[in-house]
C-alpha cells in the first residue's frame, strides 16, 4: 500500500480504509492515518508469516487466541521463537538467522508507530549485526473473541467422533 508523501509529510488522513485486515498498521485500521510506517508493519507481518508457514488471518493455536503476530511475539519472550519453524525446516535453516528475522518482524508489527522502524532501518538490522532493541507487544496481536479450528480440524474430529460411536 505504498504511497508517496510529499516535502515534509509523514503521514495523512485517509477518508475510509482499503486494504485487508491483519495486514494494516493500527493507526491505518482504527484511525485511518496512513504514514511512512504502515508498509513497514505490513513487511513484518509477512516476515512472521513467512517464517512460521502460517497466515496472520484465521491463525489457530489450541492454548491461546493470538494471531501469527502473538504467537510468535509469545515464542520470543520465552526464548523460543525458532519453535515457530516447521520441524522439519529447522534442521536445514540458519536458526540465527531465523531468530533476527522473527526479532526484526517484531519490531515492524509494534503497535504505535513511533515505535516501529523505518524500512531504510529494517534492511539495516536484517543485513548486519547491529544490537536490535527489544519488541514491545505487537499491535493486533488478538484474533477474534472465540477462535473456530480450521474445518480440516473440525472435520477430523467429527470423523473421529464418529468411528468412536460405532
Amino acid at each position: 500500500m505504498a504511497r508517496t508523501f510529499g516535502g515534509n509529510e509523514s503521514g495523512i488522513m485517509t477518508k475510509r480504509v482499503v486494504g485487508t485486515y491483519g495486514y494494516m498498521s493500527p493507526e491505518y485500521a482504527e484511525e485511518r492515518i496512513f504514514s511512512v510506517k504502515s508498509d513497514v508493519f505490513s513487511f513484518g507481518v509477512l516476515v512472521l508469516e513467512i517464517l512460521s508457514r502460517k497466515t496472520n488471518r484465521g491463525f489457530f493455536h489450541p492454548n491461546h487466541n493470538h494471531n501469527v503476530l502473538g504467537h510468535v511475539y509469545i515464542l520470543f519472550k520465552e526464548r523460543r521463537v525458532t519453535k515457530v519453524i516447521d520441524a522439519q525446516l529447522r534442521q536445514s535453516c540458519n536458526l540465527s538467522e531465523v531468530q533476527r528475522s522473527a526479532h526484526v518482524g517484531l519490531l515492524c508489527v509494534q503497535q504505535c508507530p513511533e515505535d516501529t522502524p523505518s524500512m531504510a532501518s529494517v534492511v539495516l538490522m536484517l543485513g548486519s549485526d547491529v544490537v536490535l532493541p527489544l519488541p514491545k507487544e505487537p499491535g493486533f496481536l488478538m484474533e477474534e473473541a472465540n477462535p473456530q479450528p480450521p474445518m480440516q480440524t473440525l472435520h477430523l474430529a467429527s470423523m473421529a467422533k464418529l468411528l468412536s460411536m460405532n
